[in-house]
């Protein structure tokens, strides 16, 4: 019986490209499509486990449905005459009714029930127009805060001419209040003095 095509389709199909400098953890994608109407199991291999780290590296893709992965590789010194010899392995197998025990599923499977598909690891450095891109942008970032910084001091004066007008309209809105609390004071004044007796009779009368 010959061995089965894989059944999910991979994004990249055959090379995990990682993307320098690698003095950090540097992080890929790789998406598994499942176009069967049925459920797929799935389980990530690598010829170099403790270079990378896989998540998830394994579970189960519902009929349709996409699962991301991220492969992030370990930070390493780089010699770009070397050619990665690192590989991934995916390899898949139809679920069965009930997938209870993902560990006899892949113990006890036959090898011609068993899909899989290989890739490739490549290393890339950061191009010469990337590097020139981060120093113009590292360069231009000082220039933006000095103009900003002589565009607020410039509005200082500006500010603290409104200032001193405000203070102005406020001290003559004052003067007049108190002036005009002034007029109804004398006024409440001249209200309270009692009013004179009526005129006693003439005694001419």
């Amino acid at each position: 019986m010959s061995k089965l095509d894989q059944i999910l389709i991979l994004d990249p199909p055959s090379d995990l490209k990682f993307k320098g400098p690698f003095t950090d953890v540097v992080t890929t994608s790789l998406k598994l499509k499942n176009p069967s109407d049925r459920k797929v199991c799935f389980k990530v291999k690598t010829t170099a486990p403790r270079r990378y780290c896989v998540r998830p590296n394994s579970g189960v893709i519902d009929p349709g449905a996409t699962v991301g992965i991220s492969v992030m590789l370990q930070p390493f010194d780089y010699d770009p005459n070397e050619k990665s010899k690192h590989k991934f392995m995916v390899q898949t197998i139809f679920a069965p009714g009930n997938v209870s025990d993902m560990d006899s599923l892949w113990k006890d499977a036959k090898p011609d029930d068993l899909m899989d598909s290989k890739l490739r690891c490549v290393f890339e450095l950061p191009s010469e127009n990337d590097k020139v891109n981060d120093v113009e942008a590292t360069k231009a970032a000082p220039v933006m805060n000095s103009a900003k910084a002589d565009s607020s001091a410039a509005t200082v004066p500006v500010t603290a001419t409104m200032d001193d007008s405000e203070m102005k309209k406020m001290l003559e809105k004052c003067k007049r209040m108190q002036t005009e609390m002034n007029k109804l004071a004398d006024e409440n004044r001249h209200l309270k003095k009692p009013a004179l007796p009526p005129c006693p009779p003439s005694l001419s009368s």
